[in-house]
């Protein structure tokens, strides 16, 4: 249109000033095609050549021409040409990517002419992965404006690269089709791959097959992948290599799994170590290699026995076709060590191993890989006293063990440590006669007694009864502790049960044959409260005898109750040689006090009372007849009654 109206005002303009041509301009105007002039113009140029005069040599020239020799075009065939000259360019949209021909390159500019009615100008930095580009190349273009206010094409090839580049990884996604890239960076979890300028993550777990350790030796690869992940908001993408291995080893993998066999022998590659077994690559199929099947003796971990790449045979054991899975042994390629175990392994003999699993009940000594025994907890120790495997036995321990039992088709054997030592109790009452004294460390506490070992392999229990003649322990912890040395009386031997009754208090005589002279029913003592409780007190006597007062015999005269570590008098109420047991009484101590008062002043008060009437008898005797002064004497005699009577009141 602009092009319109510039021809138009030119038109207008060489019109308005007519000329002559020369010779030149004639010959000349014979190669433009002349079309009939606009109405507009004809009557501008008509009024013109009314006004010339006279006529002359040149009256037949088209004075319709312009000094420039173009020509004007009726409505009709600027319509025409206008058609043809739209249908010659592109029909182009803002946003898309076409194709567009390199026409120069002049410079850092490249020139670009998409076939539309200007051309384009990209700077050559942009073409820096086309090194060798000419004249008469075709490139792609993203058309970001078709014009600017300038006028301008504005064209942009990196955003072409990415377009083209997400349009290929959403075909990936959707089709499955592969498409390159160039892994560039590590990250966290993964590699950052640039894909024709578009960067996309390759998680660790989709570089290989096997898990990939050093993620470094990628960076800088050129490598194919599968798009398994996209999001279109954001234009970000998740590629897997490992899809492409995987998708070329399943037609290798229904191969091999159609040709299995349990008990077949193949050669695979460990790939992969975990805490239950370890994966092997059949050569285009995994299986699992379980722990316990790769020896037949004890191991913690698979990493103990096997190492990643190391090449061996195993046996097919299982496998499921439908599910893909293949169970795998190591071991069964070797006999069973319990067929092949010596023959000079019996009962009675000795075997040496190390310990290799501990349970509460004992522990399993291994003789030799995939050979083991039983140590029992009672075939520890000749002593009776309880022994804690866990606490005896560590993991890895050598021991030598005699076979007690041996069963070849069960695979079983029980095995003793005690039995390489002569049974301690063979001659225990030579050794340990009743009632003679030892000295033993204290071994386990119980709250009801102590365990003692004497010996090795010998030891018995001091019941807390028998810890003391005079106090009484809740619970053993308050006497000794274990590892604390003792002195111990046996007390009884029980030989088929191998057990020793112990006591400590034994040691020393029975106080209680002299405390019932000296703490007799009725007696009165000093004692302290030592504890305290809902139903009385524990109190101590002389000597550090303890008794027992019930809780309303520590009621003082007060009222209020007695408190630990309070000094009371008390009274004996009840004495129990056999059971070790005295009662007190803080009370009855009171009421012994109070009765004793009363009976004191009630006795000063009969005495007194006799003495008065042996006066008033007396007197009697002397009077023989009443007389006025005899009144001065009953008057006397009430006096001193009255008095009486006062003193003992007060006392």
């Amino acid at each position: 249109m602009q092009d319109e109206k510039n021809l138009e005002n030119q038109e207008v303009e060489e019109t308005s000033n007519v000329s002559v041509p020369s010779e030149e301009v004639t010959e000349q105007q014979e190669t433009v095609t002349v079309s009939a002039p606009s109405k507009e113009v004809s009557e501008q140029a008509t009024e013109k050549i009314v006004n010339v005069a006279p006529k002359t040599a040149h009256d037949d020239f088209d004075w319709n021409q312009g000094k420039r020799q173009s020509a004007h075009y009726s409505p009709e065939e600027r319509k025409t040409l206008s058609e043809k000259y739209e249908a010659a360019m592109n029909t182009i949209n803002n946003n898309e990517v076409v194709q567009a021909m390199v026409t120069a390159i002049h410079g850092g500019d490249v020139v670009l002419d998409i076939n539309y009615k200007s051309d384009g100008l990209l700077s050559l930095s942009e073409f820096r992965d086309m090194p060798d580009l000419k004249v008469g190349d075709w490139v792609d273009v993203y058309i970001e404006s078709q014009e600017d206010t300038r006028g301008d094409l504005i064209l942009s090839r990196r955003k072409a690269k990415l377009l083209k580049a997400w349009q290929r990884i959403v075909d990936s996604f959707t089709n499955g089709t592969i498409i390159t890239g160039v892994v560039v960076s590590k990250t966290k979890g993964g590699l950052i791959v640039d894909s024709e300028g578009l960067e996309t993550f390759l998680p660790g777990s989709q570089i290989d097959i096997k898990p990939i350790i050093d993620y470094d030796q990628y960076v800088g690869k050129t490598m194919e992948f599968k798009v398994v992940k996209i999001n279109e908001t954001i234009k970000n993408a998740v590629v897997s290599h490992k899809a492409l291995i995987e998708s070329d080893l399943a037609g290798q993998r229904d191969q091999i799994i159609s040709g299995l066999e349990k008990g077949q022998v193949l050669e695979g590659v460990v790939k992969n170590i975990t805490d239950f077994g370890a994966f092997m690559d059949l050569g285009g199929v995994d299986g699992l290699l379980y722990i316990t099947d790769i020896s037949w003796g004890r191991i913690n971990h698979p990493a103990e026995v096997l190492e990643l790449n190391q090449k061996l045979n195993v046996v097919v054991l299982e496998f499921d076709e439908n599910k893909k899975r293949i169970s795998l042994g190591l071991k069964q390629l070797q006999p069973h060590p319990w067929d092949v175990l010596g023959i000079d392994i019996q009962e009675g003999s000795v075997v040496k191993g190390k310990i290799v699993n501990i349970e509460d009940y004992g522990a399993f000594l291994e003789i030799q890989p995939g050979v083991e025994g039983l140590i029992h907890v009672s075939e520890i120790s000749w002593s009776n006293q309880p022994i804690n495997a866990r606490e005896y036995f560590r993991l890895g321990q050598e021991f030598e063990a005699k076979v007690v039992t041996i069963d070849r088709d069960d695979r079983k054997m029980s095995l003793s440590l005690k039995q390489l030592s002569e049974d301690p109790w063979g001659d225990i009452e030579g050794r340990f006669p009743v009632g003679s004294k030892h000295s033993g460390e204290v071994k386990n506490l119980t709250p009801y007694g102590v365990f003692v070992e004497l010996t090795d392999g010998i030891g018995g229990m001091v019941h807390i009864s028998d810890l003391s003649w005079t106090k009484r322990y809740a619970h053993p912890s308050e006497f000794t502790k274990v590892g604390a040395k003792i002195d111990v009386v046996i007390l009884e031997i029980d030989k088929d049960n191998r057990k020793l009754a112990l006591g400590h208090k034994q040691i020393e005589e029975n106080p209680w044959d002299t405390f019932e002279n000296v703490f007799p029913v009725g007696s009165y003592h000093e004692a302290t409260i030592l504890r305290k409780d809902d139903r009385g007190a524990i109190m101590q006597l002389p000597y550090g005898l303890e008794a027992f007062a019930p809780i309303k015999h520590i009621k003082k005269e007060n009222g209020q109750m007695a408190e630990v570590e309070e000094v009371l008098t008390v009274k004996v109420i009840e004495f129990n040689r056999d059971d070790k047991r005295i009662l007190v009484s803080h009370t009855r101590y009171l009421e012994d006090i109070k009765k004793e008062a009363d009976e004191t002043v009630k006795k000063e008060k009969d005495d007194d009372d006799t003495k008065v009437r042996s006066t008033v008898s007396k007197q009697a005797e002397k009077i023989e007849k009443s007389t006025l002064g005899d009144l001065d004497v009953f008057s006397e005699l009430k006096e001193q009654m009255d008095e009486n009577e006062k003193k003992s009141k007060k006392k």
